[in-house]
C-alpha cells in the first residue's frame, strides 16, 4: 500500500499549484497515514469495526488518486422533490455545484480554503489521509444574525466513472452570532468499492443554532467515515440527526466541544441495518463549563446478520458544574445473527452534575405481535408497526417540522 500511496500522491501534486511549504505539509500528513495506517481493533476507539480489515474485506487494493480536472454532469433527478432547499454537490469527491439562491448574498461568505494548509496535531491517522489528499476545502461563513431561509443539502454522490477509489473531502462552517443553519448530508451512491472520508468542522459562535441531518438511505456497496467536530459558544445549540442503514460499512463520529455557558449537544440517530451491513455511531461530548446540556439517544433495528456498534462518551471537566447529561442506546435484533455492542462512557471530575447512560438489547416480543394480530394485521403488518413505533420515538425529536416529515416519509413511518 505504501508505494500505491506515494505514487498516487505524487499526481495529486502534480496537478495542484501548491507553494513549496503546501507541499511539505501535505507530504506531512501522508508520512502520518503510512506510519499509521488504517485503523485497527489495536485502537481503543475501532475496537468494534477494524477499518483495515473491512476495506480489505469488500474493497480489495484502494487507489488514492483522482482526477479532479474533468467535470461530471449534474443529474438533478437526484435533488429532494417537494423541499426548497439550497445546494453543494458533490461528484466522485469534486464540487460541482454551489447554489445559495434562496438566500441574502451578502450574509453568507464562502471562502477557498485550498492553499491555506495548517500543520496540526490529530491522532486520527483518517484526518492525516483527509489533508494528504484533499483537492479543495471551503469555508462557508454565515454572517452575524443571519438564520438562512431554506436548508442547504449536501449531495454526495459516486457515479460509475470512479471505481476502488478512495475520496476525502473536508468543510469548514462558522456560524456567526445569532445565526442559525438547517443542513442535510444525503448520499447517494451509484458507484461500488469505494472508501468516503468526509470530515466536517462547525464554529458556532454565541446563540447560534446548527441542525445537521445525516441520511445514509440508499442501498450502495461503498465504506464510509464521517467525523464531525462541533465547537460551541454560549447559549449555543447543535442538534445532530443521523440515518444510517444503505452502505456496506459507516461509522459517523461527532466530537462536540460545550466551551460556553449555557451551550447544549443534541444527537440522536437510527442504525437500521440488514445484509451483513456494519454501521457505527461514535459521540464524545465534551462539557467544559459550568450549565451546559447533552442528549443522546441512539437505536438500532438489525435483521439478517447485520451488526451495530454505539460508543458514546460524557466528559465532563473539574469547571464544569451543573452539567446535565444523558444517553440512551437500545436495539432490537430481528435476527440470532445480528449484533448489538455498545460502550457507554461518563467521565466526571464536577461534583455538582446530572449525568446518566442507559443501554438495553432485545428482540421484538411476540406477545406484542400476538396482540396485534388478535386485532385484524398480519405477522409482517404487526412487526413493522411495532418497529415503527420503536423509532419514532427518535424521529420525533427532530425540531424541524419540514425536515422531521421529509425523514418519516425516507423511513416509511405513518402515524
Amino acid at each position: 500500500m505504501k508505494e500505491q500511496l506515494q505514487k498516487d500522491f505524487d499526481n495529486i501534486i502534480k496537478n495542484l499549484s501548491l507553494s513549496q511549504r503546501d507541499t511539505e505539509i501535505k507530504k506531512f500528513y501522508l508520512d502520518n497515514f503510512i506510519n499509521k495506517g488504517f485503523p485497527n481493533r489495536r485502537d481503543e476507539n475501532w475496537k468494534f469495526s477494524d477499518l483495515n480489515q473491512i476495506i480489505k474485506k469488500n474493497i480489495g487494493e484502494l487507489s488514492f488518486y483522482n482526477d479532479y480536472t474533468s467535470t461530471s454532469k449534474v443529474d438533478t433527478s437526484v435533488f429532494v422533490d417537494g423541499l426548497e432547499h439550497n445546494k453543494i454537490v458533490f461528484i466522485n469527491g469534486r464540487i460541482e455545484k454551489i447554489e445559495f439562491n434562496y438566500e441574502k448574498k451578502d450574509q453568507i461568505e464562502i471562502i477557498d480554503k485550498s492553499e491555506n494548509i495548517n500543520k496540526f496535531n490529530n491522532n486520527n491517522s483518517l484526518s492525516d489521509l483527509n489533508n494528504a489528499f484533499t483537492n479543495k476545502s471551503f469555508k462557508i461563513v454565515v454572517k452575524n444574525g443571519y438564520q438562512l431561509i431554506k436548508p442547504l443539502i449536501i449531495y454526495h454522490i459516486t457515479n460509475s466513472d470512479i471505481w476502488s477509489k478512495n475520496i476525502n473531502l473536508r468543510l469548514d462552517f462558522e456560524l456567526g452570532k445569532d445565526s442559525s443553519l438547517r443542513l442535510i448530508d444525503l448520499y447517494n451512491d451509484t458507484s461500488e468499492k469505494n472508501f468516503l472520508n468526509i470530515f466536517y468542522n462547525f464554529d458556532l459562535k454565541e446563540n447560534a443554532v446548527l441542525k445537521n441531518y445525516k441520511v445514509d438511505k440508499f442501498e450502495n456497496k461503498n465504506i464510509k467515515y464521517s467525523f464531525n467536530n462541533i465547537e460551541q459558544d454560549k447559549n449555543s445549540i447543535s442538534e445532530t440527526f443521523i440515518l444510517s442503514s444503505g452502505s456496506n460499512f459507516f461509522k459517523n463520529e461527532i466530537n462536540c466541544n460545550l466551551k460556553g455557558e449555557y451551550s447544549s449537544a443534541f444527537v440522536n440517530g437510527i442504525l437500521s441495518l440488514n445484509n451483513d451491513k456494519h454501521h457505527e455511531i461514535r459521540t464524545v461530548i465534551n462539557h467544559l463549563t459550568e450549565n451546559t446540556k447533552s442528549y443522546q439517544l441512539i437505536k438500532s433495528v438489525l435483521d439478517d446478520n447485520s451488526k451495530s456498534v454505539y460508543q458514546g462518551k460524557i466528559f465532563v471537566n473539574s469547571e464544569a458544574q451543573k452539567t446535565d447529561g444523558y444517553q440512551l442506546s437500545k436495539a432490537i435484533l430481528l435476527n440470532k445473527d445480528s449484533e448489538f455492542n455498545a460502550k457507554p462512557e461518563l467521565e466526571i471530575y464536577a461534583d455538582d452534575v446530572k449525568c446518566s447512560h442507559g443501554s438495553a438489547s432485545g428482540s421484538l416480543s411476540e406477545d406484542s405481535i400476538f396482540y396485534l394480530m388478535s386485532r385484524g394485521l398480519n405477522y409482517q403488518q404487526s412487526r413493522e408497526l411495532l418497529i415503527n413505533g420503536f423509532l419514532l420515538d427518535v424521529v420525533e425529536k427532530i425540531t424541524d417540522s419540514e425536515i422531521k416529515n421529509l425523514i418519516k416519509n425516507m423511513i416509511g413511518i405513518k402515524e
